[in-house]
């Protein structure tokens, strides 16, 4: 399915900076990597956003320009990013496809070459155990384990069309796609949806159901682009098209959950194998990329923990003296933190796009109550005997607080600052799921991978920041507060 370059791009004066996105699995961030080095062969400026979280956070990063390309599916593109008054020609070629993408200003630049559809995934050992052997055979088995991602439980192509397809009985818990691999593995779930050119496949010895009645439609791997995308930048990855079949992207992705090979050097020997570069990529070492990553987490962090501290006390001292006012604020931050971390980092890419921003002001709200509720308490529940003779003797109410309220209630405000830390410390590892970076980067392509030891690279490193900032905090409260004064 080659695809010839036509109208839609523009030519770019002088070699500039291309954003290129991922979701989180680990093909994507392979294919993502692929084009990345490529570009940056070119003498282009490569900013990687890698694992995006979901189809639609990467695609809404794309259409709102945060991201300039990333790998998409065809299948992908039809069944959940179109409408169906958008598909009522059926479209089935590139082509047709791109004369609907142009009009949303997209466009899709070429394909790999390999179609990498849904299907079912068992052990080989329980197929053969039972007879399954086909998406028809499991009618006959209603009582296995059933586990699928969470996309694909929610798609228009997924497991409400499918079990209607086939007429299927199960009703299947969510899990994310890495983990459902070893969970199989280990016998805790008996079947999943897999991608057909996972390396997993291999790696856990599992096979993939027939799919007799041709359900899923052709997920073949392409470039999608906005129609703005520089047209020499095209014209260079166009290179790729059908560069890769089934067989060979299923031996790259073992390459890298087999092997442990990391996805830079996978890509970078791909395109030496196809003269698309010449050199070998040095890549940075894991202890510097675990500097930047913690130095990253470390910035965004700070700067949303500092903008909840001056925001939340300056708000607690206006309202503290209004029992109502400040009940309603206290409630109103309150509902704030029961959006699910993962949700208001989402519904923060329309309004602020990815990366730091957006992470950084979803820190900042999470900040806010405990911040909040602990200054609010201490300063309403110090002795009013106190208030009254320091008033009696002539202070003014900035005195007041300064002198007598703020000290007195100094343990309970930096007993909320310091919950607060260990929030936003934990929570900003979600960052990566928006391109923001961090500690959460090696978590999320751990959890693509499958990987502990990248997990860790992340977790260890985030819960030793949470461990030093509860001595810090020790160390600033034996230094400020009175022994008698400090909250236990």
């Amino acid at each position: 399915m080659a695809l010839t370059l036509v109208g839609p791009f523009t030519f770019a004066q002088d070699k500039e900076t291309i954003t290129v996105g991922s979701k989180m699995d680990g093909e994507s961030y392979l294919l993502a990597e692929i084009m990345s080095q490529l570009l940056e062969s070119d003498g282009y400026i490569v900013d990687r956003r890698f694992g995006m979280g979901g189809t639609l956070i990467t695609y809404n990063a794309l259409t709102s320009g945060e991201i300039d390309l990333y790998p998409e599916y065809t299948g992908t593109i039809t069944a959940a990013l179109l409408s169906e008054d958008e598909l009522s020609d059926n479209p089935i070629s590139i082509d047709d496809l791109n004369k609907i993408l142009n009009d949303k200003d997209l466009h899709v630049n070429f394909t790999f070459g390999f179609n990498n559809t849904y299907a079912m995934a068992i052990k080989r050992e329980l197929s053969d155990e039972k007879g399954i052997k086909s998406i028809s055979d499991l009618q006959n088995h209603p009582d296995l384990n059933v586990h699928f991602s969470h996309e694909f439980l929610n798609r228009n192509d997924g497991w409400p069309a499918l079990k209607a397809a086939y007429g299927l009985s199960y009703e299947p818990t969510g899990i994310q796609h890495g983990l459902a691999y070893k969970a199989i593995d280990e016998d805790a779930i008996d079947m999943t949806d897999a991608y057909s050119t996972d390396g997993d496949i291999e790696r856990y010895g599992l096979i993939l159901l027939k799919d007799d009645l041709e359900f899923f439609p052709k997920y073949f791997a392409a470039s999608l682009t906005r129609t703005d995308f520089p047209l020499r930048a095209a014209e260079l990855l166009a290179e790729l098209s059908s560069s890769l079949n089934d067989e060979s992207m299923r031996a790259m992705n073992a390459q890298v959950v087999i092997h442990e090979r990391t996805f830079a050097d996978v890509a970078n020997e791909f395109l030496i194998s196809k003269n698309l570069v010449s050199e070998q990529r040095q890549q940075a070492g894991w202890s510097t990329r675990l500097l930047s990553n913690t130095l990253t987490h470390i910035k965004i962090t700070l700067i949303a923990l500092s903008a909840g501290c001056v925001f939340a006390l300056i708000l607690a001292f206006l309202i503290f003296r209004s029992v109502k006012l400040s009940r309603s604020v206290i409630y109103f931050s309150g509902l704030m933190q029961t959006i699910p971390s993962i949700a208001l980092l989402a519904l923060m890419i329309p309004l602020f796009g990815i990366g730091e921003l957006p992470a950084i002001l979803a820190l900042f709200l999470y900040s806010l109550l405990p911040i909040l509720r602990s200054a609010v308490t201490a300063l309403t529940t110090i002795d009013p005997v106190l208030v009254n003779v320091s008033r009696a003797i002539g202070m003014t109410r900035f005195q007041q607080l300064s002198r007598v309220i703020f000290p007195l209630a100094l343990p309970n405000i930096l007993s909320g600052i310091r919950t607060a830390t260990i929030i936003c410390i934990g929570t900003a590892t979600l960052a990566a799921f928006i391109g923001a970076g961090g500690l959460g980067e090696p978590i999320v392509t751990g959890l693509a991978l499958n990987d502990t030891n990248l997990i860790l690279q992340g977790a260890v490193p985030a819960a030793c920041l949470a461990i030093i900032t509860e001595l810090l905090f020790e160390l600033l409260e034996k230094k400020v507060i009175p022994e008698h004064m400090r909250v236990r």
